[in-house]
């Protein structure tokens, strides 16, 4: 082989390698994870050619842009992965529930439109949030 041969060689296998470590860690690499509860808005299949489970969950709180201590909601938009999860979710529209989610870098096409994916799903009370608020004011005055 010529010189002009290896080093082109090399710097393509170089090139190939970084663009597959982006793509990976872009689209693929779980870069968190959580849990988040709140009301689910609603959950809705649509897309034009990959038709992915899209939903939001409302989160009530203290949040105050411009008028001090306004109470406005934090919208959670999420891609739903799973066919029984968002069935699910759909049957529980409008309650109390837990979201477990994974977040990544960018939205694949046939994973959904948002970069938060949920995984799993739970309905909760609004009592058992009430429960779980209490205790851990409880334990952060201690």
């Amino acid at each position: 082989m010529k010189t002009k041969t290896k080093v082109f060689s090399f710097l393509s296998i170089i090139i190939i390698a970084a663009l597959a470590i982006f793509i990976y860690i872009h689209y693929f690499f779980v870069f968190g994870e959580g849990v988040k509860a709140g009301q689910l808005n609603f959950v809705v299949r649509k897309g034009y050619i990959f038709k992915t489970y899209e939903g939001m969950l409302i989160q009530s709180g203290f949040k105050s842009k411009g008028t001090a201590g306004t109470i406005q909601s934090y919208e959670f938009p999420f891609s739903v992965a799973n066919k029984e999860v968002a069935e699910m979710m759909m049957q529980n529209s409008g309650e109390n529930m837990q979201l477990y989610y994974r977040e990544f870098f960018a939205p694949l096409l046939w994973r959904g439109m948002q970069k938060y994916v949920v995984y799993k799903a739970e309905v909760t009370e609004k009592d058992e949030v009430a429960e779980k608020t209490d205790v851990i004011k409880n334990e952060n005055a201690q």
